[in-house]
């Protein structure tokens, strides 16, 4: 699938921006390929660079206020300076790195509702620079998540939304400056118990750090409270668990210490 689009960089006459991907679909951890390409407008003009970044949309909480914003979390460099001439078309392709950590836009073959995901082209000419609108990019799970989001389905939860938010989880490494909440309505076994779970992977090249949050239903007698479950899975590994077994366990075992399970 080719994904192409058009961006007027410098005005009227100025030079233009053509960035295709020969597929915009990816995994965390591997690669967007295309070409940049830049052709001359009317007169020439001495490009400092060209580079593309990758960004999403972003929950920030300040204070007692939250409002989302569009973040570049990985950014690579597609030219240096050179000097483009009036009409001349100058080709660059490109790979382009997906890091470990981005966040999934897709899931059992369906977008996410509430997920954003572009690459931007960015083009500097005498010092003013151009940005494009961004160019949407699907993010596919990994295997090893996919065993996880499948377990959750034999389970019985629904996907209910996914966000991105700013910050860092308490006792787990990070490289990014957020992390992803994929949030699912619960199964019908557990609907007495909880109104959500909440799911975060944070993944490296090696394995992936599992989180998962439970936002509890409190009673007359109980209050509702949050209860986190933290596990680390190794990739070549994850094929080989029974990982509806391990989660169900953990949710029923979490949510009888405090009484909310039978």
């Amino acid at each position: 699938m080719v994904f192409k689009r058009l961006m007027q960089a410098m005005g009227v006459g100025g030079p233009s921006v053509e960035t295709v991907l020969a597929d915009p679909n990816c995994r965390p951890g591997g690669q967007l390929a295309g070409t940049v390409a830049v052709t001359g407008g009317d007169h020439a003009v001495d490009v400092s660079y060209v580079a593309l970044g990758l960004l999403t949309r972003v929950e920030v909480e300040s204070g007692d206020n939250e409002y989302a914003t569009n973040q570049e979390f990985q950014r690579q460099p597609v030219t240096g300076a050179f000097r483009l001439e009036a009409g001349q078309r100058h080709d660059v392709p490109f790979r382009f790195e997906v890091p470990w950590e981005t966040p999934l836009t897709e899931l059992y073959g369906q977008h996410l509702h509430g997920m954003t995901m572009g690459l931007r082209t960015e083009l500097e000419v005498a010092r003013a620079v151009d940005t494009s609108d961004l160019d949407a990019v699907a993010v596919h799970p990994l295997p090893s998540q996919e065993r996880l989001l499948e377990a959750l389905l034999r389970l019985g939860f629904r996907f209910a939304r996914a966000d991105v938010e700013r910050g860092h989880l308490y006792g787990v490494h990070q490289t990014l400056p957020f992390y992803q909440e994929i949030e699912f309505y619960p199964a019908p076994q557990y609907a007495g118990s909880m109104n959500q779970l909440e799911l975060t992977f944070i993944a490296d090249q090696r394995q992936m750090q599992v989180v998962l949050e439970l936002d509890k239903r409190g009673g007359l007698f109980t209050e509702g409270r949050d209860a986190f479950g933290r596990f680390t899975v190794e990739h070549s590994s994850a094929a080989g668990t029974d990982w509806a077994a391990q989660i169900d366990g953990w949710l029923r075992q979490s949510l009888q210490r405090r009484g909310l399970f039978g």
